[in-house]
């Protein structure tokens, strides 16, 4: 491959089950060599904290050159990266095929799962990953919960971000009583006959944020799937390993993989397809699994079976004909791209699924929000990440549209945030839904009270 060329992006397997994969002088070697890569390109220098800290760090050298770099300092680097692989997706000319073999995501992995096997990860922010077991817990005291992690709330706030490490002034996402799961139960969500694709069946994915966070995020899918002829079934395993994924526990995520992709073996054998309601809960299916069980049969099939809500939306659009209905909602929508659907490689589908709607003026933001999950809610990163999403979050506060819609709610409430901190005082900020939401809105499914 020539440099600059057009050939599709490659990445290897995830040699995670490999001694050498842990061998900190071997991982050290091999960041000494991206870094050097890096340092001579500065192409990324405008995506996450990683890339200015490591040209920060090189540029206040003597020589300006990385190998007056004392090796501690690596782990600064490796710390800001939030896995969203951008670098690798959008910006980096030295991905694989490339002779230059550079996947500084997946190297960022490497070195912290050989933190972590040797017992060197962040305690707590393990605990914070735990996103099924917070749920529960977090469920059953829903009210009480949400009141203490409201960012009004001047009793608890400092007390979590003393205990926890949560940055007080970082917007958190609420819980509910009701799971996504609850709901589904009392709610059969019959298909249309009538409408084009009816015969599609789909088992719903859940993911933890639906289930536990938002909920209306996934009856508005199955509204808005049904209102098209598409029967659908809701599951929910467990989390799909990404919070694990990012502090390096490999072996918990693929034990993950092999038991989601077990769970919907069935569904599979019956013709179902499946759709993932979050876009980091796609990319691990549909990529990250794949790499890390190259030769699980079941983790392959899934794959290739499974779509993301927007992906999925837009293909019964182009096979079928989307169901008619729908109305236009004026005052228009600031769309940001979530970084985890855009490494799925499939194109802008959240874009060409609010195109469907009539009348609709879309504002499409391409930036990263900055959030990073669970990352930048933490004391040590909040500025930060606020300081990464402060262009978009001005585009939004620029646009004056009335809704605010991410395929990622984190990265939604994260833009919500930065928006009004640099709105005047007293102006009207947009509604913050998904988009799959604004499409049940505009079919009359829901009046916003799902």
């Amino acid at each position: 491959m020539s440099e600059g060329g057009l050939g599709a992006p490659m990445r290897h397997p995830i040699a995670w089950q490999d001694p050498d994969f842990y061998d900190q002088t071997k991982i050290d070697a091999e960041l000494a060599r991206v870094f050097d890569i890096c340092h001579g390109c500065r192409r990324c220098f405008n995506l996450c904290d990683s890339f200015p800290r490591l040209f920060d760090m090189i540029d206040e050298t003597p020589s300006g050159e990385l190998h007056d770099v004392d090796v501690k300092e690596y782990g600064a680097v490796v710390e800001a990266c939030t896995l969203c692989d951008m670098c690798f997706m959008t910006k980096c000319p030295y991905v694989p095929p490339h002779e230059f073999n550079l996947d500084f995501p997946h190297l960022m992995l490497r070195h912290r799962a050989a933190q972590e096997k040797r017992g060197e990860g962040k305690q707590l922010d393990k605990q914070l990953a735990e996103t099924d077991r917070n749920g529960q817990m977090a469920r059953v005291v829903a009210p009480l919960a949400n009141w203490a992690s409201d960012v009004d709330n001047k009793l608890t706030r400092p007390l979590m971000e003393a205990v926890l490490g949560i940055d007080r002034k970082a917007a958190l996402p609420k819980f509910h009583a009701r799971t996504f799961e609850l709901r589904a139960a009392s709610d059969n969500a019959a298909p249309d006959a009538a409408a084009p694709a009816f015969g599609r069946k789909a088992v719903l994915y859940a993911t933890c944020f639906v289930n536990y966070n938002n909920p209306d995020i996934g009856e508005a899918a199955r509204a808005v799937l049904a209102k098209n002829g598409v029967a659908t079934e809701v599951v929910y395993p467990e989390c799909c390993g990404m919070p694990q994924m990012e502090q390096g526990e490999l072996s918990r995520v693929a034990a993950k993989a092999k038991n989601i992709a077990a769970t919907f073996k069935p569904y599979l054998d019956q013709g179902y397809d499946v759709i993932a309601l979050i876009p980091s809960c796609a990319l691990m299916a549909k990529f990250e699994w794949p790499l890390m069980l190259p030769n699980d049969p079941d983790v392959a099939r899934l794959a290739k079976s499974t779509f993301d809500l927007s992906e999925y939306i837009v293909d019964i659009a182009k096979k079928e004909g989307i169901a008619p209905g729908m109305t236009e909602i004026p005052g228009g929508v600031s769309l940001h791209l979530a970084c985890h659907a855009r490494a799925q490689n499939m194109g802008a589908k959240a874009a060409e699924m609010l195109k469907l709607m009539p009348g609709q003026n879309l504002d499409v933001i391409e930036r990263c929000s900055g959030h990073g999950g669970s990352w930048g809610v933490k004391k040590e990163n909040f500025d930060i990440a606020m300081k990464v999403g402060r262009p978009p979050s001005r585009q939004v506060a620029r646009s004056d549209k009335a809704f605010l819609a991410s395929e990622c709610p984190l990265a939604a409430l994260h833009l919500q945030q930065g928006a009004e901190a640099q709105s005047e005082p007293g102006a009207s900020q947009p509604e913050t839904l998904h988009p799959i939401e604004l499409m049940a809105r505009a079919y009359g499914l829901t009046d916003g009270e799902l």
